[in-house]
């Protein structure tokens, strides 16, 4: 793996893990440490993008108390709906 690629994976983990939700911390914290060592840089780009969404609005997504709108519908976002947080 290059090391662009791993310097960008580790922030990424960083940012996933330190949101300022505690919930969306571990939520995302656990995903990013599972899944992003795994993806492609388009795939990485589009997870960074979607830090970018504010706490409030993804944890309604993942509990499902709000839509999610059609353009945020992606492959990563979908993966990050369904995953669970081992206890």
């Amino acid at each position: 793996m290059g090391n662009s690629k791993e310097k960008k994976i580790k922030k990424l983990i960083f940012r996933s893990m330190h949101r300022g939700t505690k919930e969306m911390d571990i939520i995302l914290g656990n995903f990013a440490n599972k899944y992003l060592h795994n993806f492609s840089d388009d795939e990485l780009n589009e997870f960074a993008t979607i830090l970018e969404i504010p706490d409030d609005i993804l944890f309604n997504w993942y509990m499902k108390k709000s839509n999610i709108p059609e353009i945020y519908k992606t492959k990563i976002l979908k993966l990050i709906m369904n995953f669970k947080v081992a206890s």
